[in-house]
């Protein structure tokens, strides 16, 4: 039987075949796997204001603030039934909160982490008329499972209504 021999050449075209077909498959297999570990990665993003029209005041020890109106929960990683974001996987989380409040009394927000360690804070003094806002946010790393919620420290209050004034909001960086 007849090989096709390249006419400038002389090799066997086969030759070439067998050569670059394991390297290139070996290239494909990796460019898969990295895809697949790609597409594995959770997609974690949620945003939520604390919603309802007013002010939430505590002069009886810290109040836990629930976020209730939801504008954002992709991975399903936040509840406004609790005010409570758990860490669907260990990573990196960007985590930002912002507390307005009238300039009457003192405002603040606290961001905790499994209901102990202060991550950080928003707070405000009194400071005459009209109202302030204040704001913090960082990189995080979480363990699976951690829980973050904000308070209100003792003594001190929060406001908002329907164009989102107070908010708490995190999305996954990249996970570790």
């Amino acid at each position: 039987h007849h090989m096709p021999f390249h006419p400038l050449t002389g090799t066997v075209c086969v030759c070439v075949c067998v050569c670059v077909f394991p390297a290139l498959k070996q290239r494909l297999d990796a460019a898969e796997k990295e895809m697949k570990a790609l597409a594995d990665v959770p997609k974690v993003a949620f945003a939520a204001s604390l919603g309802g029209n007013g002010l939430q005041k505590t002069t009886s020890g810290n109040k836990k603030l629930i976020y209730k109106d939801v504008l954002t929960n992709v991975g399903e990683a936040y509840s406004s039934e609790t005010g409570e974001f758990t860490a669907p996987v260990r990573g990196v989380y960007y985590i930002r909160f912002t507390a307005n409040s009238p300039t009457d009394f003192p405002m603040s927000a606290v961001l905790y982490k499994n209901g102990a360690e202060i991550q950080l804070i928003a707070h405000e003094q009194p400071s005459g008329e009209g109202s302030d806002t204040a704001s913090n946010g960082a990189a995080l790393l979480l363990e699976e499972g951690d829980r973050l919620t904000l308070e209100l420290w003792h003594n001190t209050q929060i406001w908002d209504n329907s164009n989102h004034h107070s908010t708490f909001s995190g999305f996954l960086l990249f996970p570790m």
